[in-house]
């Protein structure tokens, strides 16, 4: 069975396909598992750019972590239990 030669462009990652490649070289991409009748034109991902704020992603992104509550109840809490594992050591 023949097949198809190989795009000049891989469709899927962008690179360049050697003439004779039965796969790209570089993704693996091949004529079952990735490439396309319209393989010639590579256009990027597809990302959508309209509706895009940098400003409202970049505040998102880098706002500062936020540290969980210590409460005095837990700090109580593990004090006792680390007495009572002590207590626990010493009656032996």
């Amino acid at each position: 069975m023949f097949k198809k030669p190989a795009p000049q462009t891989c469709p899927v990652c962008g690179e360049d396909v050697p003439r004779k490649a039965l796969a790209c070289p570089e993704c693996g991409a091949d004529h079952n598992s990735g490439w396309r009748e319209d393989a010639g034109i590579y256009d990027g991902m597809d990302l959508p750019d309209e509706n895009f704020d940098y400003d409202e992603f970049v505040q998102k992104e880098l706002q500062p972590a936020v540290r969980p509550d210590f409460h005095l109840g837990w700090w109580i809490t593990g004090i006792l239990l680390a007495l009572a594992f002590l207590a626990m050591l010493l009656s032996r």
